[in-house]
């Protein structure tokens, strides 16, 4: 069984998932502080509630903006 074919199948999706991941968690802390601050502008204090719903958001534009950096990233450098 030879490794270099699935190596060369399966090599620019591996590394989409990698990257995505890495940057995953510091995307998100960054998005959901600039929501957290935003919404701070407009009223005194964000409740608990308010922070958690922000949270998801954040999480869901992460997820979209991961995937499509990495893998803009990794057709540029790997290509």
């Amino acid at each position: 069984m030879d490794l270099t074919d699935y190596y060369i199948t399966f090599h620019d999706p591996l590394w989409i998932i990698l990257l995505s991941t890495v940057l995953f968690f510091p995307v998100r802390k960054l998005i959901w502080v600039l929501y957290v601050r935003k919404k701070q502008k407009t009223q005194q204090s964000v409740s608990e509630e308010e922070k958690s719903i922000l949270k998801k958001r954040a999480t869901f534009t992460a997820i979209l903006l991961c995937i499509v950096f990495s893998y803009i990233y990794v057709k540029q450098v790997f290509s």
